[in-house]
Parts: structure tokens; C-alpha cells; sequence
């Protein structure tokens, strides 16, 4: 099994056991401004790749659901509203404190007992096998430490049928775009981490972990290995970010 960003913690070179550390350190740093710095870091882009995404799975009624990296609520509360109150969805994240704002913002929303929220490691789901009709991740799988293991505890915790969802930055095709994309990445966004964040050094790192992130026929190809089949990406905003698909048949 590759798992070959396990030691890599943006351009640190590190054990696996400290990238957890770090990364749950930056989710710990971020948690109160990530929405805030969502819509800066992407100009309000990130709502409209999350709605595309969700009208792609097109989620049904009774659906039983998992939401890895779903800490701040985005993702199962847009399966919320298309699925109904009879979806049952689970937030799962890393991060205790990313979990809280999630949380509350469903509160907020009216949405006291709608979800069950439950910290751990996506490379070690405690969920049994065969036990979800839909897996999503979105924004979350590049700080997965275990990219790979995660991928195949994806694979085993979904039903026969289940379906796998991925949105996530990825790599920009068009040349000038990239070097475009790559100046405001690595000189704008660490900037607005610092004056609305506090926190320079953590958007560096969320900046870097984009490069790092495998390229779109890469992934695809470690989700086949993982054993889902038909699994295909469709990029958005020429490939700035893309979502991956897998089904477990």
C-alpha cells in the first residue's frame, strides 16, 4: 500500500505519527475562521463546488450516510436538505474542536438529534463492514495521513452498491493559469491567514498540501486499487478542484 504522503506534512518532511499531531494542531489553530477563510481563500467558490457535488450524489431519502472530514457540517447538511429527515448521517473528523462548530451551527439551524458526530482517524473507521450506502470527503482527504489505508476503510465500510465521493483542490491543467494559481497560493492565502486567522503558518501549510496532493489520474487509479470500480473525477473550475468518484459493486 503506498501511503506515500505519510511522511510529507506540506514541504516538512515528518513521521506519520507527528503529521496527525500536526494536522489535528492546524484544524485545533483554524476551526473558529474556517468558513470565514473558505469564502476568502476561494471568493465564495467552495459553496458552489459543495452544491455541484451534492447534486451529483443526488442523495435519497433513508440513505445511510458518512461524512469524513465533515467537521464544520458543509457537506451533511446539504444531504440534509436534499435527502430529508429520514437520511441517516454521520460527521466524522479528526478534530474535536472542528466537530464542535459543526455542532453548533446545526443547533443554530434547528438541527438538534439530525446527525451523529464522531472524532477519529479515517484511516481507522470504527464502523463495521458493509454499513454505509454513501461515503463523502470533501476538502479533507490531502490532511489524511494515510491516504491510502483510508481508501480501502472507505471501500470497507460501504454496502455493495455504496458510492464514494471525493471533492478535493487538485491540479489546474492550463499552464498560465497554474503559475497564476500558484502565485496567489503561496503569496495571498498564507497573507490572509495571518490578518484574519491569526494563524500564517497553518495556510501555508493547507497551501503546500495542495502540490502535494496526487493528481487526478493518480487518484483514481489508488481508488481502483482499493477496489472500487468505475472510478472517474470530474474536475471544476478547470481543475482548481475535482471530485472522485468509486463504487463499491
Amino acid at each position: 500500500m503506498e501511503n506515500k504522503e505519510s511522511t510529507q506534512f506540506g514541504e516538512k518532511s515528518v513521521t506519520p505519527e507527528e503529521k496527525t499531531t500536526l494536522v489535528r494542531g492546524v484544524f485545533d489553530s483554524v476551526a473558529d475562521n474556517y468558513d470565514i477563510m473558505n469564502d476568502l481563500m476561494s471568493g465564495g467558490l467552495h459553496r458552489i463546488w459543495k452544491d455541484r457535488l451534492v447534486r451529483m450524489i443526488r442523495p435519497r431519502p433513508r440513505t445511510k450516510c458518512l461524512d469524513v472530514a465533515g467537521g464544520t457540517g458543509d457537506i451533511a447538511f446539504r444531504l440534509r436538505k436534499k435527502a430529508g429527515p429520514s437520511a441517516d448521517i454521520t460527521v466524522f473528523d479528526l478534530n474535536q474542536n472542528m466537530l464542535s462548530v459543526g455542532r453548533d451551527r446545526a443547533i443554530d439551524k434547528g438541527w438538534i438529534n439530525d446527525f451523529d458526530w464522531i472524532t477519529g482517524d479515517a484511516a481507522d473507521l470504527p464502523f463495521p463492514d458493509n454499513h454505509f450506502d454513501l461515503y463523502t470527503i470533501a476538502f479533507g482527504l490531502r490532511n489524511v495521513t494515510r491516504i491510502d489505508t483510508a481508501l480501502v476503510e472507505a471501500f470497507r465500510v460501504l454496502k455493495p452498491g455504496g458510492r464514494f465521493y471525493c471533492l478535493e483542490f487538485s491540479h489546474v491543467r492550463q499552464p498560465l493559469l497554474a503559475k497564476a494559481y500558484d502565485l496567489y497560493s503561496f503569496s495571498a492565502l498564507p497573507k490572509m491567514g495571518e490578518i484574519v486567522a491569526k494563524d500564517r503558518e497553518s495556510y501555508q501549510y493547507l497551501a503546500e498540501s495542495i502540490r502535494k496532493f496526487p493528481r487526478q489520474e493518480e487518484l483514481a487509479r489508488r481508488l481502483g486499487e482499493a477496489g472500487f470500480k468505475n472510478s472517474t473525477f470530474t474536475n471544476f473550475s478547470a481543475g482548481i478542484c475535482a471530485v472522485h468518484y468509486g463504487l463499491k459493486s
